[in-house]
């Protein structure tokens, strides 16, 4: 005879289980690029909050330091709240900031002497938990200071950006060293479209996604970040030459 009563010893080992495995984990929150060939690469749609990620040139000029330093900014202007800014160097171009969507009136910048001052500054704003993002300008980045940085963005909630500045070819190779970074990002700068009247139009990167846990690497052409912090995919890849053979097929027809 068949019984629907549960056995009191497996129902007991269910719930236990149940207690090891914990909770069931939750969607973390992202901030998407509202771009789908990149949000698609990362996981949950985004650049992951509670997070530290990394961000460098992809060479050791100015040109691409400085293409770094907008994608962060981009990224920033995104989030809701004051962003903390922290260097060695007090080179940044507040103007350059504002085009690529961070506000003057949004940025607190904190000069230190050197970069242990500059990560220990940032780890202070990442476990303050009230700043929209927190970001550092560094050369080296030691896995012990990355997990440090990793878990006061964890516990915060915040997004953590290291921007990786070299002056020299030699330090660039401390780029290829692990670190806790949940994302690994190298922009370089490429010749922007041509307009049909004299002039400069929208400039372009080449966007690489080195490192994504849980993630696969990619790269991306794209237009730089606009007054709103967004990229874009640029017009000619939008419509490449699958669109314009379907459009001389239509006409054709």
């Amino acid at each position: 005879m068949r019984t629907s009563a549960i056995n009191p010893v497996v129902e007991q080992l269910r719930e236990r289980i149940r207690r090891l495995e914990g909770p069931a984990p939750r969607r973390r929150a992202v901030l998407p690029f509202g771009v789908e060939s990149i949000d698609r690469h990362l996981p949950d749609g985004g650049l992951a909050f509670g997070a530290l990620h990394e961000v460098a040139g992809g060479g050791t000029g100015a040109t691409d330091g400085a293409a770094a330093a907008l994608f962060a900014a981009g990224i920033a202007a995104r989030t809701r709240g004051k962003v903390l800014w922290c260097f060695t160097r007090p080179d940044l171009f507040a103007p350059a900031l504002a085009q690529a969507g961070l506000l003057a009136d949004r940025v607190i910048y904190v000069e230190a002497g050197d970069e242990k001052s500059v990560l220990a500054c940032v780890e202070e704003g990442l476990r303050h938990g009230g700043l929209g993002a927190v970001i550092g300008e560094v050369v080296r980045l030691p896995m012990t200071a990355s997990r440090r940085l990793q878990l006061a963005a964890e516990g915060a909630g915040s997004i953590g950006i290291a921007i990786r500045r070299w002056r020299r070819q030699a330090e660039a190779a401390d780029f290829g060293q692990p670190t806790a970074a949940v994302t690994r990002w190298r922009v370089t700068a490429l010749p922007s479209a041509p307009l049909p009247a004299p002039g400069v139009g929208r400039a372009r990167w080449q966007l690489e996604l080195i490192r994504c846990r849980a993630g696969e690497s990619a790269d991306f052409e794209v237009e730089a970040c606009d007054a709103k912090g967004r990229l874009a995919l640029p017009s000619d890849l939008v419509h490449g030459p699958v669109e314009e053979e379907l459009g001389r097929r239509r006409s054709a027809g």
